[in-house]
């Protein structure tokens, strides 16, 4: 079903600005309350980032890239012999990929009729505490009036300026990665977070010459200090080049041909594409928030309390916008928790999202998994009562590959107190992203070592080293 042109009959109780993960979630989980309920997307896609140009279409390139890691490294030693190094077909892949992406973008619009939310397509603006103006994609434009007002429009990708960095413009995105028509023979990815060490993971598993430049030693510096090191050594060893404390100084060349890198240490580095991975910023541009007065922090952040409510009554925000753990699943559930508060029963009537222990998994190869406090974090609060229990080995799948392509696992458990309380779970290797979803509810529930030590082992297994840690 096409969007709506107009507002319909009567005051809406729930408008939502933002098409994206928080924004379904708050809107169904609104509607299925009875309300009157508007959802305002401003592209022709729903989904947002995750769907559209994120954790989705991402992890399917994971997956052809994991994939292509294991015929290169696994097959032979399965007894699969590979005649000949397995080149992947970007060119083909890619509409395939792409056409997956439409398909949930259909079940998105379905959702949303099928849940009795008005989708409105168009560009929202604020114009008062309760006013919500559309400008339709043909110009002509309509307001709504709302009861409540959530802004859920998420982020985009920072790419430097040409002020800060000639030639910034000739480099893409992480959204320009799933433009990519063709794999590049040569890239230069630049920054050290999760979605420069999952895209640069991806090229080089793929085949690519990739080049990541970081401004320090290591790579995810929030994460774990053991992840950190672990990953970044064993990156480097599966052919990734790194070039450390490193900045980009200006870019040379045109879109379409060959660009050269310079670097303050001097280097010149000769790609075909330059990615810019270094950080998101909130898409706040033109939504009309000073006229209503919505304060925003210094990054262009929603300011929010606890209760996801802005200083403007009526008015509330969710998600990346909100500038606090920029996650899928995060968006959803403060969208639907703030539903539950504002049109759910009684029982709902303190509703909030709990921002403490929320797990988080980064697709690198291989991949890594945390949830709670890092080391130095947990020293910070809990100082000598913090205890560390390690575990570093290498998957069975591994037997039978070759020395060189044997992956690490490290396993990290941090505990405080004399009870010993599970306040950081830390895994890097084979698995540890499916093998964090189980542990992070125990984590969240207040486990202790004495709960892991109590539960019996799956084995062979790489997840029961975190019930048999010693």
């Amino acid at each position: 079903m096409a969007p709506v042109t107009k507002p319909t009959p009567g005051r809406y109780d729930f408008v939502v600005i933002g098409g994206g993960s928080g924004g379904m979630g708050a809107s169904r989980r609104a509607a299925s309350y009875g309300k009157k309920v508007a959802l305002i997307e401003a592209s022709n896609r729903l989904g947002g980032t995750c769907v559209n140009v994120g954790c989705v279409p991402k992890k399917i390139m994971w997956h052809a890239a994991d994939i292509a890691d294991k015929i290169r490294a696994g097959a032979d030693g399965y007894g699969f012999p590979v005649p000949a190094e397995p080149k992947f077909d970007w060119a083909t892949f890619k509409p395939r990929r792409d056409a997956y992406i439409k398909r949930l973008n259909g079940i998105y619009e379905n959702n949303l009729v099928k849940d009795n939310v008005e989708e409105h397509h168009g560009w929202a603006r604020l114009k008062g505490a309760h006013t919500v103006e559309v400008t339709r994609p043909d110009g002509s434009v309509y307001t709504l009036d709302a009861e409540n007002i959530c802004i859920a429009v998420g982020g985009r990708p920072t790419i430097p300026s040409s002020d800060q960095i000639p030639g910034a413009e000739l480099g893409i995105s992480s959204d320009g990665f799933f433009d990519l028509e063709d794999q590049p023979k040569r890239v230069a990815v630049v920054g050290a977070g999760y979605i420069a060490v999952e895209l640069a993971g991806i090229f080089n598993t793929l085949g690519s010459e990739t080049h990541l430049l970081i401004r320090h030693e290591r790579i995810l510096r929030t994460f774990d200090p053991a992840l950190q090191d672990t990953l970044t050594n064993w990156m480097e060893h599966t052919g990734v080049k790194f070039h450390k404390k490193t900045n980009v100084v200006r870019v040379e060349g045109q879109k379409g041909s060959p660009l050269t890198v310079h670097t303050d240490n001097g280097e010149k580095i000769e790609v075909d594409v330059v990615l810019w991975a270094i950080g998101r910023q909130a898409e706040t541009d033109d939504l009309g928030l000073d006229s209503v007065n919505v304060k925003t922090d210094k990054h262009g952040n929603v300011i929010v309390d606890e209760y996801q409510n802005t200083d403007v009554p009526g008015i509330t925000a969710i998600g990346d916008v909100a500038g606090k753990a920029l996650l899928t699943p995060v968006a959803i559930a403060a969208g639907r928790k703030l539903a539950n508060r504002l049109f759910g029963p009684k029982k709902f009537a303190n509703d909030k999202l709990d921002y403490k222990n929320i797990p988080t998994v980064v697709f690198s190869h291989p991949p890594i998994a945390s949830v709670g406090l890092t080391e130095p974090e947990a020293r910070e609060k809990y100082g000598d009562a913090v205890k560390i229990y390690n575990s570093s080995f290498r998957a069975l799948y591994f037997s039978m590959v070759s020395e060189e392509h044997k992956e690490p696992s490290v396993y990290k458990l941090i505990v405080a107190g004399e009870e010993e309380k599970v306040v950081g779970v830390h895994l890097l290797g084979l698995g540890s992203d499916e093998i964090m979803q189980g542990f992070g509810v125990a984590v969240k529930m207040g486990a202790t070592k004495q709960d892991l030590d109590n539960t019996v082992a799956i084995h062979p297994t790489s997840g029961e080293e975190l019930v048999t840690l010693r």
